[in-house]
């Protein structure tokens, strides 16, 4: 996906008043202003109790589900390719919120990890650096997150 694809797909939810917000790899570029890497996919954490309205969205613009992990995660395809990986979040009074995990895990959103960057000179909202560190915790990292990392780590100093 590109970033013009990614920022149409922002307008789209705008548009429809869903909330939802740009993580992974292009959640990174997005803080940092730059595209930096190639990217498989767009992650998105998204309101879960909007997440009806966005699949139906999605399926309008040509989207189907090709792994229904739910309510952890999905991810929806088009047939030109493009994949998105929607992860829902059940939000608290105070901002925060929560993500479901495999087996009972959870995965906290706190009420500062929600931000806006820049994707093709265009503002977009996405998971902030803090959120995004946070995220990069607890497991070995691969290539691609030594990557992120690094460029999180300059985006903060």
């Amino acid at each position: 996906m590109n970033g013009d694809q990614v920022t149409a797909l922002m307008d789209e939810f705008a548009v429809h008043q869903l909330r939802a917000w740009i993580a992974g790899g292009w959640a990174v570029d997005a803080v940092v202003g730059r595209q930096t890497r190639p990217h498989g996919d767009l992650d998105l954490a998204v309101d879960a109790a909007q997440q009806d309205e966005l699949f139906a969205l999605l399926s309008r613009l040509g989207f189907t589900v090709t792994v229904d992990w739910l309510p952890v995660r999905a991810e929806l395809t088009a047939p030109d390719g493009r994949r998105i990986d929607v992860h829902p979040v059940a939000f608290r009074p105070d901002g925060s919120g929560v993500q479901e995990g495999l087996d009972g895990t959870t995965f906290g959103y706190a009420a500062d990890g929600f931000a806006e960057g820049s994707i093709d000179g265009r503002r977009v909202p996405c998971l902030s650096v803090a959120q995004q560190l946070r995220f990069r915790e607890g497991y070995e990292p691969r290539a691609v997150d030594h990557h992120d990392i690094a460029l999180l780590r300059q985006a903060v100093s």
